[in-house]
């Protein structure tokens, strides 16, 4: 079951220009989450392009459609999505740092285990890679009986906004995200790009277990944590956006001085 996305949802590109960025040509990877599309980024990508950075922001495959066709796709194909987009601004630019919001998140550090040196820097946003809910223990067999559980878009603490999610969570697809936890937790270690780590305090989707595992798992030596006290999940459309986008900036600036 599959609709035709809205404007909004759809993926973000925007070419560099190097004679922004000191001669020299800098990509940026960004990654909407689970159940959101690339408007929960389009802001944030808008910021870094028009300070000369070339921008992409892909649309993972069941998104921006419809909950029942998300349900049908997997963590592979998500992380597909973000590989290919990847590997295109890799061929075109000379340094490529990557960021994520929620699975976003998850999926470049992914990126960031498999690739090495290919990636410059990584920044995430309230990253999911564990969680205390204890009916997750239950997907299992939930996923057989019911369709979807209520939704987990829109947290955002910021009156009248919306992220463009879904209304409901496909419970097959969230299963296979989950399953794709353990395997990266254990590559944490591979990742030695620098790290801009942002966390929102009060946040109703990822609870706080996954910030020690990912901050005590990887090997990088250069690691930042920055707090966005005045936001809930989806921070990059919440109060402390301004913060995101200022501080992702100048780690991108940092991270790619040659």
């Amino acid at each position: 079951m599959s609709t035709s996305p809205a404007p909004q949802t759809e993926p973000l590109t925007v070419a560099a220009r190097p004679e922004l960025t000191g001669g020299r040509r800098i990509g940026v990877l960004l990654s909407h989450g689970f159940t959101g599309s690339p408007a929960s980024m389009r802001p944030w990508g808008e910021h870094l392009g028009a300070l000369g950075y070339g921008v992409v922001v892909p649309r993972l495959p069941g998104h921006g459609t419809t909950w029942q066709d998300l349900n049908t796709h997997r963590f592979a194909d998500w992380y597909g999505e973000v590989a290919t987009a990847f590997d295109a601004l890799r061929a075109e630019h000379d340094e490529v740092v990557v960021g994520g919001l929620s699975m976003g998140g998850a999926l470049v550090l992914r990126l960031a285990a498999d690739r090495g040196d290919q990636v410059a820097g990584v920044m995430v946003v309230n990253p999911a890679l564990a969680t205390k809910r204890l009916d997750v223990k239950l997907l299992p067999v939930l996923k057989h009986l019911v369709p979807s559980f209520p939704a987990i878009a829109n947290d955002i603490k910021k009156p009248g906004v919306d992220e463009s999610g879904y209304s409901r969570t496909p419970l097959k697809a969230i299963h296979s995200f989950i399953g794709s936890w353990p395997a990266l937790i254990a590559d944490l270690p591979r990742i030695k790009a620098p790290l801009l780590y942002f966390r929102s305090p009060e946040d109703h989707v990822v609870d706080g277990k996954s910030e020690p595992i990912i901050l005590d798992g990887v090997s990088s030596t250069d690691v930042t944590r920055v707090e966005l006290p005045e936001s809930y999940h989806v921070a990059t459309l919440d109060n402390d956006a301004p913060t995101i986008f200022g501080e992702s900036a100048a780690f991108i600036a940092r991270v790619t001085t040659s």
